[in-house]
């Protein structure tokens, strides 16, 4: 596997290496001394990945290390920080554990239905946003379109209330007009979230729209199923859809370092970096 340096560390996440040394002597990051200098895995990466979109959610440093040494804490064995996505929903610190997400402080799980992560690893969607978007430049009146903004709604609505009422409203939307992206991702976020991995896929797939974020999330459900050389292949699919998907980069990285590409793994954390200077 490719080892990074301090050097790397500064470029791809300028991060102070006064941070850097707390994390290390915390024992969130295990870096190998070789030569009196200090050399850093991909997994060390990811946790300093994590540390660098904290800091950019204005989180306070300190808040920060106390969350991250109550989730080790947390944690049954030896499973890294690396192995979870921790992301900022506010002002809060929220972590990823398979397809439920958990507040850190108060362990209460909570519905990824208010926020986009863009620092995780499994992307959602802004309600508000979708709702705003889906009905945007709309007349009003009874149409057909503002029949599926209402259903498109109530799904929203539904999701923690009535799981099925959600997923079939969200089909609903999709049967009345395919092109309806929001309602299409929402659908296979949620089938995604509950297990349903192959109606997720059938979901993702069923769009023949050039879509960063439908590939971006489909890319990310082969890499659940453990198909990572097609995962590969969908997120450079949503690259070249959308060259500043920096998720796409980073996620991208990472599997081209484990493959052993580390030419590659490192172009796209210079891409990744660059993208979220």
């Amino acid at each position: 596997m490719h080892e990074f340096d301090s050097k790397d560390l500064k470029r791809l996440f300028g991060i102070p290496a006064s941070q850097v040394r707390s994390l290390i002597k915390a024992g969130h990051i295990n870096p190998l001394k070789k030569a009196g200098r200090l050399s850093y895995s991909f997994q060390d990466l990811i946790v300093l990945r994590t540390l660098g979109s904290l800091r950019a959610a204005k989180i306070p440093t300190q808040k920060i290390n106390r969350t991250l040494r109550e989730i080790r804490e947390s944690l049954p064995g030896e499973l890294p920080l690396s192995g979870l996505s921790i992301v900022a929903v506010g002002d809060r610190i929220v972590v990823r554990e398979g397809q439920s997400l958990r507040e850190s402080e108060t362990g209460q799980y909570t519905l990824a239905l208010e926020f986009v992560d863009r620092g995780g690893e499994l992307l959602m969607i802004d309600k508000r946003t979708n709702v705003q978007s889906s009905a945007a430049g709309e007349s009003s009146g009874n149409t057909a379109s503002d029949a599926i903004d209402d259903d498109f709604e109530r799904a929203l609505a539904l999701e923690e209330a009535d799981f099925e009422a959600a997923i079939a409203l969200y089909r609903a939307c999709l049967e009345a007009d395919a092109k309806r992206m929001e309602a299409r991702l929402n659908l296979g976020r949620l089938l995604h979230e509950k297990g349903r991995l192959d109606d997720a896929e059938r979901v993702y797939r069923g769009s023949n729209s050039a879509e960063p974020l439908l590939s971006f999330n489909l890319a990310v459900l082969l890499e659940d199923r453990d198909r990572a050389g097609e995962a590969m292949a969908v997120y450079r699919h949503a690259i070249a859809l959308d060259p500043a998907l920096a998720d796409a980069h980073f996620n991208l990285a990472r599997l081209y370092e484990q493959a052993g590409n580390a030419r590659d793994a490192l172009r796209h954390l210079l891409a990744y970096r660059r993208l979220m200077s």
